[in-house]
């Protein structure tokens, strides 16, 4: 094909100006503003409609081939540990570890481990009623519990697999999973740090007019042990670490070696994580273990459909030898981990999803990764962790989480902006500064 770089450029830019006015202004779901962009790149730069359809369902069944159990089975994990209580279980004893003064360090710890496996929405919601609980107990504003929390789930729903955007991004760049949960982890600390810090320093001068019936307190049934309310979340992630380790080498494993490995491999591992998930309730009745895994599938299938269509999008534009035209024409290799990143940065802050700006951004990537010098497998793994500093900024009016923090802590528009939006902010600059010293010491 023999389109010019301003060509492409024209239905590049028309597709992802699509795929903002569908999801924001008209409500379209992803999955749809996704598949017109497709055909709009697709027809744009010349295929012919059935090389477009043909294109689009390789680059669906590539990306779901690799993600699509791991999603279903990290969606179930997450579903389960909320059913049990299992959340609420270890929430509460970080609580009573770091003590009422250290209650917003406390929120975010329990926001950051119970976010491994659950998405931050649904993390926020279950949590909430502790959240209020405690913030009324030591008389710390409400706005700094709330954020506390609302930004150690955020910090690793935008870095670490199983989570959506960061695992269709590993897919699409090509990254190992068991690196990206490790090193995302390392960078995801330093991230909740911060939003927990800004957290304390804003919150506390946050004027709040929270309304008693602006949320319900919910009366929780008696969770599981600590030691079964934990191994669900850390079993998978010590299980998925030992492999990428043991296989950092050239050393061939044989015998129990080989098997411990194959114990590592993601699916397997969250497997055993949801079975473990299952022993934190002693009676299981048949009705309620099948609403729990219906809702499971409902859940998942919507996912699914993003990320396959997400990859989908990224096969268009890999036809159209985008990468090539960008490493002639511009001196990408400069901007590096930082072009990721701010690409995904205007795609989260124009439509408000973390999980469509970063499969998007990663789509657009993946073609400019040896023009950008990122083409290792350091430099993916760079890439994709530039790319959920970025879809952490900027949250605001147009992103669902956002309203799910306010509408759970009863928290006014203003303080929202001014102290959560903020955070997400300082978070995304600093999960950049993680990545660029990452980069120099890698």
């Amino acid at each position: 094909m023999t389109n010019s770089l301003p060509y492409i450029l024209t239905f590049l830019i028309a597709g992802i100006a699509l795929i903002v006015v569908l999801t924001t202004k008209y409500k379209v779901p992803a999955f749809f503003a996704l598949f017109l962009a497709c055909l709009l790149v697709g027809l744009g730069i010349g295929l012919p409609l059935s090389g477009v359809i043909t294109v689009i369902k390789d680059g669906f069944g590539n990306i779901l081939k690799s993600l699509g159990l791991i999603i279903v089975l990290g969606t179930t994990l997450g579903l389960l540990l909320e059913y049990t209580g299992s959340t609420t279980v270890m929430a509460s004893f970080l609580l009573k570890k770091l003590g009422n003064k250290y209650a917003p360090l406390a929120m975010s710890i329990t926001g950051f481990i119970v976010g491994l496996p659950i998405f931050c929405d649904s993390g926020y919601i279950v949590l909430s009623g502790l959240n209020r609980s405690m913030a009324r107990r030591t008389g710390i504003s409400i706005t700094t519990m709330s954020v506390s929390l609302a930004t150690g789930l955020y910090a690793i729903h935008c870095l670490v697999p199983p989570h959506p955007g960061s695992a269709a991004a590993a897919g699409i760049i090509g990254v190992d999973f068991g690196k990206l949960i490790l090193t995302g982890i390392v960078v995801a600390i330093p991230a909740m740090i911060v939003g927990n810090l800004w957290a304390k320093y804003a919150g506390g001068k946050a004027v709040e007019t929270v309304a008693e019936d602006a949320f319900v307190e919910n009366e929780t049934r008696k969770g599981p042990s600590l030691i079964k309310a934990c191994l669900p979340v850390f079993v998978p992630i010590i299980l998925i670490g030992i492999k990428s380790f043991l296989t950092a080498g050239t050393t061939a494993y044989q015998g129990w070696m080989s098997f411990l490995l194959s114990l590592g491999d993601p699916v397997i591992a969250l497997l055993i994580g949801v079975l473990l998930a299952f022993n934190c309730k002693k009676a299981w009745k048949i009705n309620e273990l099948s609403k729990i895994l219906q809702e499971t599938t409902e859940k998942a299938g919507g996912i699914l459909v993003i990320i396959g269509m997400g990859g989908a999008f990224g096969a268009i534009l890999t036809a159209t030898k985008i990468g090539e035209h960008f490493s002639q024409s511009m001196a990408l290799g400069n901007m590096g981990i930082f072009f990721p990143f701010l690409l995904t940065s205007v795609l989260k802050t124009a439509q408000g999803s973390s999980t469509v700006a970063i499969i998007t951004a990663a789509s657009l990537v993946q073609p400019l990764l040896p023009a950008l010098g990122l083409n290792t497998e350091t430099g993916r793994l760079l890439c994709v962790l530039a790319m959920g500093g970025g879809s952490m900024m900027i949250s605001h009016a147009n992103d669902a989480y956002f309203w799910v923090i306010a509408k759970f802590s009863g928290l006014e528009m203003k303080t929202m902006l001014k102290v959560y939006s903020t955070a997400t902010i300082l978070m995304g600059l600093t999960t950049l500064t993680m990545v660029y010293i990452l980069s120099k010491l890698l």
